[in-house]
């Protein structure tokens, strides 16, 4: 599946929106087989649910995740 990505990052949280359709404001990330998008889900934070997430990005065929930074 073709992904799409744009981080957004503040000092406490990141913001991270997925998409399967092409926009201008993201960034092409690459025709992602279902193991490799849930790697990216793995690098974005190890606390994501990557199963329920990938069935999210299919059905719907976007994604946003709000992703607490560790603030220790």
């Amino acid at each position: 599946m073709k992904i799409y990505k744009r981080e957004t990052q503040t000092p406490t949280h990141k913001i991270v929106r997925l998409n399967c359709e092409e926009h201008s404001d993201l960034e092409y990330v690459g025709d992602l087989s279902d193991e490799e998008v849930l790697e990216l889900f793995h690098s974005l934070s190890e606390d994501i649910d990557k199963e329920k997430n990938l069935k999210l990005l299919k059905y719907y065929g976007y994604l946003h995740l709000l992703i607490k930074k560790d603030t220790h």
